[in-house]
C-alpha cells in the first residue's frame, strides 16, 4: 500500500510540474491519451458525462474513461466504462444516448475478438441506469459484416453494396424510432481511393440505420450526399468519421430550436468540421459547409452535447501533441475548452461556455495601454479586446520569451478577410505553422477578441463567428509569459483576468 501510495503521489507531482500540461483545459488524468477522442459524452440529472479514449497501459488495449462534472471545470474520475473484452484490443470511438427512462446507451466501434467464436467487431452497445457507474455490454449490433474490419456488404438490387460500419455517432429518436449514423472512412480507403475506383465510395459520407428497440437494427440508406460541386465543401479524399449530429438553437442559452441540425465530424487528413442544414424525414440536407481547421488537423474528433438549457456544447480532441510525449511526460491527451455552437444571423456562432469566468480573478483594466501587457499571469489568463476601427495586424501576440525569439501571433488579416494564429515562431517543437481560418467583419461591426491562454493551450474566438484553438511549445515555457497588442489600432475596450486551474493536476 505504502508503494501505491507514494508511486501515485510521484505521479501526481511530475504532471503538476510539468509546464505542458493545461491547468483548465481538460487532460487525460492518467495513461496514454493516443487516440484520445472525446467520446459518449451525455447529460443526465444536472450532470455532465463525457468519455475519453485512451491506451491503458495494463491491458495494451483501447479503453474509454468515464468522468463527471456539474460545472464542465472539475471533472470527476470514474472508473472506465469500456473496456477490453473477449481478449480484443477494446474500442475505439462512438457516442451517446439517453432514454426516456433515463437508461444511456454508448454505441461504440468495437475490435475483433480474439477468443475463438468471438464477434468479428463493428459496432456494439453498452447501457447503464443511473448513477451510470456500470456499463453492461449488449448483444452486437446485427449490422452488416464484410470482409474488412470497419466496412460491411449488403446485397442490394443484385449488387454487393460496400456500407461503412465505423465510428457510430449519437443515437437520436424521432416518432418513436432510433437512428444513428456509421462513418465511411474503411470503405473510402479500402474502395474508393484509387482514380478509377467507383464514384460512389470516394469522399464523404455516413450510413443511416434506424431500430424499433435499440437491439436490431435495419440499413435505411447514405444519410446526406455531397455532390463535390463545391469547391469549398469536402474533396473526394475526405472521409466522415466521429461523427455528431444535434439540433442548434437559436441563441447560445435557453435558445428555441431553429429547425436546422449540426453534422460535425472530422475527415482525417483535414480536422473538424461541419454541415448545418435540415432534417427532412430520414434525409439529412446539407445547406452550407463549414471547418474548425484548415491548415492541418489539429482540431480533431468532435464529440457534442445538448443540456437543459438548450446548450450545443463540443469538445475535440487537439492533435498537435509532443512527439513521444507518453514516453518523455507519462501522459498525453488534450480537449478544446467547452465550446457552445448556436445559429443567428444565418450563420454558426461559437464562444467558449460561460463557466470559464468561475475561474477568472485578479481582473485587469487595460484600456488605453499600448505595446506590452502587464498581465499577471503570461502562462494562465484571459484576455477580452474590441477595436473599433482595426487595421491590418491587429491583435495581440501571447507566449513571448525573455528575448523576443520565440512567440505566437493572433491577429485579422483584413485584406485577406482572415483570422490568423501564427505559431511559426512559437518554439522549436510542436507544429509550428500560420493557422488560417475565413474571418470577414461587417461594415461598421467592431473586432471583438477574445483570447484565453492555458500554458501550452491557445484559444481565440472572434465577434463569436470563428474560432483557432491550438497548442505551442515555447523552448523555455516558463520565461515565455510575454503578452503585447499588435498593429497601430489601439482597443476601445481592453480587459484581462488571471484563470485559476480546474484539472486537479
Amino acid at each position: 500500500m505504502k508503494e501505491m501510495i507514494n508511486a501515485a503521489r510521484k505521479y501526481r507531482e511530475t504532471l503538476l510540474n510539468d509546464p505542458h500540461r493545461p491547468g483548465y483545459h481538460f487532460a487525460i488524468p492518467e495513461d496514454n491519451g493516443i487516440p484520445g477522442d472525446p467520446n459518449g459524452a451525455f447529460y443526465a440529472d444536472g450532470v455532465y458525462h463525457l468519455m475519453y479514449l485512451h491506451k491503458n497501459s495494463e491491458t495494451n488495449g483501447f479503453h474509454w474513461g468515464h468522468l463527471t462534472s456539474t460545472d464542465l471545470l472539475h471533472w470527476r474520475r470514474h472508473k472506465d466504462a469500456l473496456t477490453v473484452q473477449d481478449g480484443d484490443e477494446g474500442c475505439f470511438s462512438g457516442g451517446a444516448f439517453v432514454d426516456d427512462d433515463k437508461t444511456a446507451y454508448l454505441t461504440f466501434w468495437k475490435f475483433p475478438a480474439k477468443t475463438p467464436g468471438g464477434d468479428k467487431g463493428g459496432i456494439a452497445m453498452a447501457c447503464a441506469r443511473p448513477p451510470y457507474e456500470d456499463w453492461e455490454r449488449m448483444e452486437p449490433i446485427a449490422v452488416e459484416s464484410g470482409a474488412v474490419w470497419g466496412a460491411g456488404d449488403l446485397e442490394l438490387n443484385g449488387e454487393t453494396v460496400h456500407l461503412g460500419c465505423a465510428d457510430p455517432s449519437n443515437i437520436w429518436k424521432m416518432n418513436g424510432r432510433y437512428y444513428m449514423q456509421l462513418g465511411n472512412k474503411v470503405v473510402l480507403d479500402t474502395y474508393g481511393r484509387d482514380a478509377d475506383s467507383p464514384q460512389i465510395y470516394k469522399g464523404d459520407w455516413t450510413e443511416l440505420y434506424r431500430s424499433d428497440d435499440l437491439r436490431h437494427w435495419e440499413f435505411v440508406q447514405r444519410f446526406y450526399v455531397n455532390d463535390f460541386t463545391d469547391p469549398t465543401w469536402p474533396d473526394v479524399t475526405e472521409d466522415d468519421m466521429c461523427p455528431s449530429f444535434l439540433p442548434l438553437f437559436d441563441a447560445k442559452a435557453d435558445g428555441k430550436p431553429t429547425g436546422k441540425w449540426l453534422q460535425l465530424f472530422i475527415s482525417h487528413n483535414k480536422g473538424c468540421q461541419y454541415y448545418v442544414g435540415e432534417l427532412q424525414g430520414e434525409t439529412f440536407v446539407p445547406e452550407m459547409h463549414g471547418r474548425m481547421s484548415w491548415n492541418d488537423n489539429t482540431f480533431f474528433a468532435p464529440e457534442a452535447i445538448v443540456d437543459d438549457r438548450n446548450r450545443h456544447i463540443m469538445w475535440v480532441w487537439l492533435l498537435d501533441n509532443l512527439k513521444n510525449d507518453f514516453e518523455r511526460f507519462g501522459w498525453s491527451g488534450v480537449y478544446s475548452f467547452p465550446r457552445l455552437l448556436w445559429w443567428e444571423n444565418n450563420e454558426l456562432h461559437m464562444a467558449p461556455a460561460d463557466e470559464l469566468e468561475q475561474l477568472q480573478y485578479n481582473h485587469q483594466e487595460l484600456t488605453g495601454t499600448t505595446g506590452a501587457l502587464p498581465v499577471k499571469n503570461g502562462t494562465s489568463f484571459r484576455l477580452k479586446a474590441s477595436w473599433e476601427n482595426p487595421a491590418d495586424g491587429t491583435g495581440c501576440r501571447v507566449r513571448r520569451s525573455n528575448d523576443g525569439s520565440q512567440y505566437t501571433d493572433i491577429f485579422v488579416d483584413m485584406a485577406a478577410g482572415k483570422l490568423v494564429m501564427d505559431a511559426a515562431h512559437s518554439g522549436s517543437e510542436g507544429r509550428t505553422i500560420r493557422e488560417e481560418a475565413p474571418f470577414v467583419l461587417r461594415p461598421e461591426e467592431k473586432l471583438e477578441l477574445d483570447i484565453f491562454v492555458d500554458g501550452p493551450v491557445v484559444e481565440v474566438y472572434a465577434n463569436q463567428r470563428q474560432a483557432i484553438c491550438r497548442r505551442v511549445y515555447p523552448d523555455a515555457p516558463a520565461e515565455a509569459t510575454g503578452v503585447c497588442l499588435l498593429g497601430n489600432a489601439a482597443p476601445e475596450q481592453l480587459d484581462a483576468w488571471e484563470i485559476a486551474p480546474a484539472n486537479p493536476y
